[in-house]
């Protein structure tokens, strides 16, 4: 048995990007190539020690079931502990709008009679965080302050920060939390972000779903965390490496473009020898590239075959590209396939797509142009 057990919400931003989460819940979105964005989670706590793992699912995770498997390729298979998908518990009393849950606090309750850790501490992280966090370290600086609750934060500069959503925690000089508020435009100088990963005493996380069942509690934010300031003991561990949070389509796209041009972040979110980005392992070929293809800036996967041009780029496992054809800041999910002289620009197609020669298909930076599953054009 190890120290910490690991909880992980595949479903909570599931609206953030509704165009890629119509079949699929936002923990298994595609990213960077080869991953799904559960990966960053899963690595963070497997790179941690942690060997017990439990995703709290909401509603379309058929493709999760398939990414995760058996979860050999984290080393999560085991007889004791591993990874187990947790499905709402629903009974006679469910919500009839067929809502299941719609924050962290409900989620919990939903799954609480499985969540009956012999670990002393749980790591709890959302799935729309990308990072590479040095969890080993917040976790042992949590054990050595006996904090209730150690929040990941990431100092971020809101003159050069924009975001949608978010929590700003305001911490004194000994990392204690004195306060926190919902991030907005109006917010000077640098703050503390949450990057909705926390790690607290499993006694405590019980404590939380007692408080909340007796009082009708719904927000983990409000009822219980700011709630809690100064009554309980509460930290930041400060990250500071690469971090991103996905909170719109448009985000995806731009995060996925700044990777593919950005060999900095590329390096410090996904080459980390210490701290490797696991993922479901394929069997594919190299990628071919052909005579008179040119590529640029991207990224792309094995299994491809390139006979057009690819500039500023993300390229999923098994996609073609036909002869005298332009791919110009798009991402092309797996085995998308396009004709001859096609030229597609700022685009997002989605699996299974195949576009036929001589379409000339084109979105924006701002607005990109999104194909759905299994589309022929």
């Amino acid at each position: 048995m190890g120290t910490v057990a690991g909880i992980i919400f595949s479903g909570l931003h599931d609206k953030s990007i509704g165009e890629l989460t119509r079949k699929r819940t936002i923990a298994a979105v595609p990213f960077a190539c080869k991953y799904r964005l559960i990966d960053f989670a899963l690595s963070n706590m497997v790179n941690a020690n942690i060997d017990n793992i439990n995703v709290i699912t909401h509603y379309n995770y058929h493709s999760l079931m398939d990414h995760i498997g058996s979860g050999k390729d984290w080393d999560l298979a085991r007889r004791s502990g591993g990874i187990k998908l947790l499905p709402p518990f629903i009974n006679a009393h469910a919500n009839p709008t067929n809502f299941l849950y719609s924050s962290r606090l409900e989620a919990l309750q939903s799954v609480a009679h499985s969540l009956d850790f012999k670990e002393p501490y749980v790591v709890l992280s959302d799935c729309d965080v990308i990072c590479n966090l040095n969890l080993g370290k917040m976790i042992d600086e949590h054990i050595k302050s006996g904090a209730h609750m150690t929040a990941c934060v990431h100092t971020v500069d809101t003159l050069n920060y924009n975001t949608s959503t978010g929590v700003v925690y305001s911490a004194d000089d000994k990392g204690n939390i004195t306060g926190l508020e919902l991030y907005n435009p109006s917010l000077t100088g640098k703050r503390e972000l949450s990057m909705s990963i926390m790690i607290m005493k499993t006694s405590y996380l019980h404590e939380i779903l007692l408080e909340a069942t007796a009082h009708s509690y719904t927000s983990f934010l409000k009822d219980i965390i700011a709630a809690h300031i100064g009554k309980r003991k509460f930290r930041i561990f400060k990250h500071k490496g690469y971090f991103a949070r996905i909170t719109s389509f448009a985000d995806y796209f731009s995060l996925s473009m700044d990777l593919s041009r950005n060999k900095r972040n590329r390096y410090n979110l996904l080459h980390q020898k210490e701290r490797p980005i696991l993922t479901k392992i394929r069997n594919s070929p190299p990628t071919k590239y052909n005579d008179g293809c040119f590529v640029k800036d991207s990224l792309i996967a094995d299994g491809c075959v390139i006979d057009g041009i690819v500039e500023n780029s993300v390229i999923f496992r098994g996609v073609k590209i036909g002869k005298n054809s332009v791919v110009k800041n798009s991402i092309l999910f797996q085995d998308t396939f396009t004709g001859e002289n096609v030229y597609l620009n700022c685009a997002l197609t989605d699996k299974n797509v195949v576009i036929r020669d001589d379409r000339v298909l084109s979105g924006h930076d701002t607005m990109p142009l999104y194909i759905e599953k299994g589309k022929m054009i």
